[in-house]
């Protein structure tokens, strides 16, 4: 595990989703998912890139396993066949989804990715650079991730990629999903039990979703010994078209969100010390 802040300088901590905020998934993620619910349709039904969003902004679906399997089971009532009736099975789905988001010629050991990758994950690109954990760390800001990703997906793209050492990072495998906030609250503990931190540092979590910003309404219940702060982040889809970047965005901010900010570019060491200043101050 990476200790990325000294105890006496330590200012706060930041925790990043991934999806969308490191990584562009527009070609990746979401186009294996469309794969898989129309090969699970019979060809019937290819979700767009709105409709998904318009399912993500509910904030249940806490990865692409989940909502893959709802919208199957939509397209099927929306004909008049009742959820309960259509038999759906769930390894397949995983598995259809898992060879268009890695390819034919992946191989996986205890996690880690070895050997070529030729699936859509080749098409994501990254949204940030090393460079920026490094000046958070300068700066005394203690960082991790929490993901609705695969653990292997998330160490591809943040330790062969962006090269960053064992992040703190829970990921699906790890337990409840958002916006259950029990990975927020085990990313915090696991860097302020590696960092030595012994008084409880204010919080901003970082993400593109609704069920992002809901696991912040969330954590808020559990834990009063801090302040926790929601700031959304488009994902790079929603860019380019006003209209659409209108609507994620009132659905970010009716969720609970803080602040709503383009990119993570955006959120750079003055939006952070500000939340959590002003996060000290509330």
């Amino acid at each position: 595990m990476n200790v990325n802040a000294l105890t006496d300088s330590a200012v706060g901590i930041v925790v990043f989703d991934i999806d969308g905020v490191i990584r562009d998934v527009t070609g990746s993620h979401f186009r294996a998912m469309s794969d898989t619910v129309e090969s699970l349709t019979n060809g019937c039904y290819r979700p767009t890139q709105e409709s998904i969003d318009i399912l993500l902004a509910e904030g249940n679906w806490n990865n692409d396993y989940e909502a893959s399997r709802e919208l199957i089971l939509r397209f099927h009532e929306s004909q008049g066949v009742p959820r309960e009736e259509v038999n759906l099975d769930m390894q397949l789905l995983v598995d259809l989804f898992e060879q268009r988001y890695w390819g034919d010629e992946l191989l996986k050991k205890d996690g880690y990715v070895e050997g070529v990758i030729d699936g859509y994950i080749d098409e994501e690109f990254l949204l940030i650079k090393r460079g920026y954990f490094d000046r958070l760390t300068q700066a005394g800001v203690l960082w991790g991730f929490f993901t609705g990703a695969t653990r292997h997906s998330a160490k591809y793209v943040l330790e062969d990629r962006l090269g960053l050492t064992v992040p703190a990072l829970f990921a699906v495998e790890d337990g409840p999903g958002k916006p259950d906030p029990t990975g927020l609250l085990e990313v915090v503990r696991q860097l302020e039990t590696l960092n030595k931190i012994e008084r409880p540092l204010n919080v901003i979590f970082a993400g593109d979703t609704v069920a992002d910003q809901k696991t912040i309404g969330r954590v808020k219940e559990l834990d009063l010994s801090r302040n926790w702060i929601g700031v959304g982040i488009l994902p790079p889809h929603v860019h380019q078209v006003s209209e659409q970047n209108k609507i994620y965005k009132d659905a970010l901010l009716q969720a609970g969100a803080s602040e709503i900010l383009l990119s993570i570019q955006d959120f750079n060491l003055e939006r952070i010390r500000f939340w959590l200043d002003n996060g000290r101050s509330m």
